[in-house]
């Protein structure tokens, strides 16, 4: 990885995953990038084209994929529990064929069960998938959520037992979106909050930031409402980001944008990044 963390976005691909895929890169200066390799508000699994997959691959860009909206690991409903599995499986496959670094998932929730049952069910179907991630395949990223619901795992202090109920598995990552943490009750306005958060982090999962999502968030600290900003136009403010490019123990990992708009506000987005970045 380079010494500097590498910035992008969230990809919306026409033509091919990696025509459309890298078009678009390049149209909003990004240097990483998230794909869908498969519908991500369905349960459809697209087989791919190993020309586009091969293509990507060559690119040697840092992907990522992110796993459809729908998975959950932890429900208490078998048909959501069988297709999530074979979701995932699917992602981590697709991902394994694209050259990508990683495989989003969201980490779920209990839904009308007890938590204990959920992350039994979440222990019980998630490890086979971990072991059978090749040795050259992208790792599984948890992303923690904003805390709505009956959510697994929302703030940093969660991801403990969660890791723990997984038998802290070598190819499970994270990933940490700062709209989500932000409303989850991690106050990112200042730069001890900021440090809090990340101290924490390396405290119970150290080495396993693989990704960040940038995204400032519509709503005040302790929301619990998932709703992305674009980049210093939110509750979170610009200078958490540039907080986040200089603490070790996110000063080398990726950041993504998932940031509403299209061309122009991405652009702008991961321009007002490189900034911050560079400064």
């Amino acid at each position: 990885m380079s010494v500097t963390p590498s910035i992008g976005g969230h990809v919306m691909v026409t033509g091919g995953l990696a025509t459309g895929g890298l078009k678009y890169m390049a149209d909003i200066g990004a240097e990483m990038i998230q794909v869908f390799v498969s519908n991500p508000r369905g349960w459809a699994l697209a087989a791919g084209d190993p020309a586009q997959d091969a293509k990507l691959r060559e690119a040697g860009v840092p992907t990522f994929v992110h796993s459809p909206y729908l998975v959950n690991l932890g429900s208490p409903n078998p048909d959501t529990l069988e297709k999530s599995v074979e979701t995932v499986r699917h992602s981590l496959r697709r991902g394994a064929a694209i050259g990508a670094l990683g495989v989003v998932m969201h980490t779920g929730s209990a839904v009308s069960q007890p938590r204990d049952t959920a992350m039994r069910r979440l222990r019980e179907h998630l490890l086979p998938l971990l072991d059978e991630i090749p040795e050259d395949g992208p790792d599984l990223l948890l992303e923690p959520m904003a805390g709505q619901g009956q959510m697994l795992c929302a703030t940093v202090q969660d991801l403990g037992p969660y890791l723990d109920a997984l038998d802290f598995h070598p190819r499970a990552g994270i990933c940490l979106d700062t709209c989500h943490a932000f409303a989850a009750g991690h106050d990112l306005t200042t730069p001890a909050g900021v440090t809090e958060m990340l101290d924490a982090l390396h405290d119970i999962a150290p080495g396993r930031l693989k990704l960040i999502h940038a995204n400032d968030s519509k709503d005040v600290c302790g929301s619990k409402k998932d709703r992305h900003e674009n980049i210093g136009a939110g509750h979170i403010g610009a200078a958490a980001f540039a907080e986040l490019m200089r603490h070790p123990v996110s000063a080398h990992v990726p950041l993504c944008i998932e940031t509403p708009g299209k061309i122009d506000k991405h652009r702008e987005d991961i321009e007002l990044l490189k900034k911050l970045r560079d400064s």
